[in-house]
């Protein structure tokens, strides 16, 4: 016999299932295998002339997710999957404001970036209001940490440190009389020529032209030719390698014999490609960390990464990896997936990282930073020396 139950009854009992569920989905978010799934976001330029930077990072942050996920974590009594919600900035400071509205709308709980100091310092009051914590593994310019937020954070050292750096190789190692300087009118591009400039001066060294292009630009010659008849000891870059990689190149090719020194933008493993092997010759260039070659465990970083993705380590994968794992460390230390919990102690970090020991200090900024400067000897970039800032 077919028995026809109220409609009425079955309703109320539907909806209330229905809101039971959506109450379920907005406080978390279950894996399949019950765990509770955190989101981590990651922003990068992962198209343009520098996506292969971009990629870098983001390899170096999934490495950290998977490996965290495979060892597994709990906090508070739950298992937590990690989930690494990776954004494109385009190395462009609007659409770098658009992602990080997006990410705080999708409520990460932290954030690993963003790559360019052009980017990361306008998405961090974005950060800043929605209380998300933000650790930059490559931003340098000294305003990001600057600004009073204290959602800031960042584990490499900055354009202050950086700048001198390696103007004081310049001084003290080539021994140069007289510099001209470019840089490509980016915040991480000029604050770093600024800071280059400020030191050489204070040395005494003459700067004998100071020229802006653009970090679009393709065709040096204009700039190259000015400083060809200018004939400076050396030559400071402030940028990125793809438009470093062609300024070098075409000084090769004008006969330039200036040696041309850059900062971490400029020195990648990519750069042999982009200016040639023969130019890359003559380029001194830094890195705001400690060299892979030199890390305690680099080697076996660099081996698990090439298994993974099947790829070299550009520059700063493992910065982004120990970036993440500041996080999951705090989240330990606090006992909550919170970001208002885990930015409480993010500022009493001290952890022993694959680049070295991390510490903050009131700012976010790393306590021991520290230079690395390379050549490209043999085609090959080599360390030079580190310096302990």
């Amino acid at each position: 016999m077919k028995i026809n139950r109220p409609v009425t009854v079955l309703v109320p009992m539907i909806t209330l299932a229905v809101l039971a569920l959506s109450a379920c989905g907005k406080k978390d978010q279950a894996s399949a295998d019950g765990s509770v799934v955190i989101k981590i976001g990651h922003v990068a330029p992962l198209t343009g002339s520098i996506a292969h930077l971009g990629k870098d990072n983001e390899n170096g942050a999934r490495l950290a997710i998977e490996e965290v996920n495979k060892s597994g974590l709990v906090i508070d009594g739950k298992k937590i999957t990690l989930e690494l919600v990776p954004e494109d900035d385009a190395a462009d400071p609007k659409t770098g404001t658009s992602v990080a509205q997006k990410l705080a709308d999708a409520k990460v709980v932290a954030v690993v970036g963003h790559l360019n100091s052009g980017t990361t310092i306008p998405a961090s009051k974005i950060y800043s209001d929605a209380g998300i914590p933000q650790i930059s593994p490559s931003a340098t310019n000294p305003d990001y940490t600057n600004q009073g937020f204290k959602t800031t954070f960042r584990v490499v050292a900055t354009d202050a440190q950086q700048g001198p750096a390696l103007a004081n190789y310049a001084a003290q190692k080539l021994k140069v009389k007289t510099v001209a300087i470019v840089d490509d009118a980016t915040q991480y591009g000029k604050g770093l020529a600024d800071q280059f400039e400020k030191t050489v001066k204070a040395s005494g060294i003459k700067v004998l032209a100071r020229e802006a292009t653009n970090d679009k630009a393709t065709d040096f010659k204009a700039i190259l030719t000015k400083m060809k008849g200018l004939k400076p000891d050396l030559i400071m870059y402030g940028g990125m390698d793809a438009t470093g990689g062609p300024m070098i190149k075409q000084a090769k090719e004008l006969g330039i014999s200036a040696k041309i020194v850059g900062g971490d933008g400029l020195c990648s493993e990519k750069l042999v490609e982009l200016a040639g092997r023969d130019a890359v010759g003559n380029v001194v260039c830094s890195e705001a960390g400690l060299a892979l070659a030199k890390m305690e465990a680099g080697a076996d970083f660099q081996k698990r990464y090439k298994e993974r993705f099947n790829a070299d380590v550009q520059i700063y994968a493992p910065f982004t990896y120990d970036s993440v794992m500041v996080i999951v460390d705090a989240m330990k230390r606090a006992n909550s997936v919170e970001s208002a919990k885990i930015l409480a102690v993010l500022p009493q970090t001290n952890l022993k990282g694959l680049i070295g020991n991390i510490a903050f200090d009131s700012k976010g900024d790393m306590k021991q930073g520290v230079i690395t400067l390379y050549d490209y000897s043999g085609g090959k970039k080599s360390v030079l020396e580190v310096v302990k800032m």
